[in-house]
């Protein structure tokens, strides 16, 4: 199984190599996030054995538990889905970055346990773009308003934005998703605080990674592709 997942890590290694340098970068510009939602701690070992070092997880519940299963792993821990507030103290005993800051409510939960931990969390402010009722996030009206909170509450690093493509459209769709998202953190780059730099857009999964990548993905979240 090892052998697999290496071999799949380095065809999606390459692919981010060549997407990236379509886009006038290198692959050391690109972060690969392993998703390993769908897969048990067992699975989980054998793909951080193959290569894999960056992880993310979905529900804090199993983010938890695969942490304490593989904690004599180096393994940088991501929290790549919806958050409850309820959860925020459990996820951040792990968690090296929330990529899924997705309102005002969640924010204020996360920069309290924050500050009674005496750290700074790293954050990633969701941001809807396909305008979907479904999915999670600020409007792209709201981006400024959040990032403005966000200033005032130093217990958060907030260090880029976050999207997903709408379910209901095409390569096509999904670029022009993309695009957006890297244009609302142009538009606010030269926001830079003690605690605001939006250096990172974490944009593109299994089926798109290239596509967000060619549009300025700096983090990439990738799960089938690593396991078919």
């Amino acid at each position: 199984m090892e052998e697999k997942f290496k071999a799949n890590l380095a065809e999606v290694r390459q692919r981010i190599a060549a997407a990236a340098s379509r886009s006038g970068r290198t692959d050391a510009d690109v972060t690969l996030v392993a998703v390993t939602k769908y897969v048990d701690a067992e699975t989980t070992r054998q793909m951080v054995n193959a290569g894999a070092d960056t992880l993310g997880e979905n529900r804090p519940q199993v983010l938890e538990e695969k942490a304490n299963s593989l904690s004599d792993l180096d393994i940088q821990w991501h929290m790549i889905g919806n958050l409850q507030r309820n959860k925020v103290k459990r996820t951040l005993a792990h968690a090296t970055l929330i990529h899924a800051l997705d309102r005002d409510s969640l924010v204020d939960a996360v920069a309290k346990e924050g500050a009674a931990q005496d750290r700074r969390v790293r954050c990633l402010l969701e941001v809807n773009v396909s305008g979907e009722e479904s999915k999670h996030g600020y409007a792209a009206n709201e981006v400024a308003a959040a990032i403005e909170r966000i200033i005032a509450l130093p217990s958060i690093r907030l260090e880029g934005l976050m999207c997903m493509a709408g379910l209901a459209g095409d390569a096509d769709d999904a670029r022009r998703e993309f695009a957006m998202l890297r244009e609302i953190r142009d538009a606010h780059a030269n926001v830079r605080t003690d605690n605001v730099d939006l250096r990172d857009l974490s944009m593109g999964m299994s089926g798109d990674y290239e596509v967000a990548i060619e549009e300025g993905a700096t983090i990439v979240r990738v799960g089938s592709a690593l396991y078919r």
